[in-house]
């Protein structure tokens, strides 16, 4: 599929794209819809920042998208309506959103987030599935009632665990794969509209196993 990984490449650069991943949001969110002009958007595992461009683009200029990643990004190009943060989403509490959500919660969440690969499939599998359930466990103080989510996963043995939690916290959750993402790829994205709001749907399986993340080096906007 290298003619595919290419066109999507080479298109990224034609139309502006910092990333080939762009794709992947803007085919997703023509399918199911997930955000709307004046939409309030947080993207999680934003960097290098395709994703805030599309989301930027959809929302318009009287939306707001607010862009978390443990790497700093680069902000030349983005308007007013876009706020970025250096952060850990393991940290994440309410009072690290910034002043422009004037206390409201967002009507869509985004997550390009994975780990970093080690080479070992169903470990890097269930770090990433942890990176969701970490999302999931935070959106009583960030999503609305009704908002929608999608987020990036590898697929593994825990995988389906993950669409049956997602499907207690939202009316429909279900793995699509973009035509951007490359064939021999194992992730995929849990697309989940309706949020039931903050009802006890439970934590996510915590994994002793599992290396813990050194925390990060402060919150920076």
């Amino acid at each position: 599929m290298k003619e595919v990984q290419d066109h999507f490449f080479k298109l990224a650069k034609e139309e502006g794209y910092r990333a080939r991943s762009a794709y992947k949001l803007r085919e997703l969110d023509d399918r199911f819809k997930l955000m709307r002009p004046g939409s309030r958007v947080l993207d999680l595992g934003a960097c290098p920042g395709s994703w805030i461009q599309v989301a930027a683009e959809r929302v318009g200029d009287n939306g707001v998208v607010v862009a978390i990643d443990l790497k700093a990004i680069d902000k030349r190009g983005f308007g007013p309506n876009v706020h970025l943060i250096e952060g850990d989403i393991n940290e994440l509490t309410r009072e690290h959103l910034p002043y422009a959500m004037e206390g409201k919660l967002f009507d869509t969440v985004i997550s390009d987030m994975g780990p970093d690969t080690s080479g070992v499939p169903m470990a890097d599998s269930a770090r990433s599935v942890q990176l969701c359930h970490a999302m999931l466990d935070r959106l009583p103080f960030l999503l609305r009632t009704g908002g929608h989510a999608t987020m990036k996963v590898y697929e593994g043995a825990e995988y389906p665990a993950l669409v049956k939690r997602a499907n207690m916290v939202f009316t429909e959750a279900k793995g699509y794969k973009p035509s951007a993402s490359r064939a021999e790829s194992v992730e995929m994205f849990i697309v989940c509209r309706g949020y039931r709001g903050p009802k006890d749907t439970g934590p996510g399986p915590r994994d002793p196993s599992l290396p813990q993340r050194a925390p990060s080096k402060g919150w920076n906007s």
